[in-house]
């Protein structure tokens, strides 16, 4: 179960326009990726995959599903903020072709997350973008 993941309703905007996407391994489902339209990038809200799921490839597949369809789409990038630090965070985006995001040439929605981020006590946190 996704106990440690953001509540289902919490994704009810994301599952209504298409930006929701779902894996499941055995008939049961083990992760999920939502995203949201931001302007011309299509922005990753949160990706998760059970622990017992992980290294399968799981969460490459949802990243590139996401690509998929943002691209088909017409969407130029794809964003996403995250632990910098964490091996599973950023240095696994970075595999996937995302680069960090200085604050000074992101668009003021993704420096205003990464405000709010820090002022609920997330410590070292940055933002990712990739070109599509």
């Amino acid at each position: 179960m996704l106990t440690d993941a953001s509540s289902p309703d919490n994704w009810r905007p994301q599952l209504n326009a298409g930006t929701l996407w779902v894996a499941e391994a055995d008939g049961r489902l083990v992760g999920y990726l939502a995203a949201s339209v931001v302007q011309d990038r299509l922005h990753i809200d949160e990706v998760d995959v059970l622990r017992a799921c992980q290294g399968r490839g799981l969460g490459r597949r949802l990243l590139q599903t996401a690509a998929d369809h943002a691209r088909t789409t017409g969407l130029r990038r794809l964003s996403l903020t995250t632990f910098r630090d964490v091996p599973w965070n950023a240095p696994f985006y970075a595999s996937f072709g995302f680069r960090e995001w200085p604050p000074e040439n992101a668009p003021p929605s993704v420096r205003q997350m990464l405000s709010y981020e820090a002022a609920r006590g997330l410590k070292n946190r940055c933002a990712m973008v990739m070109d599509l």
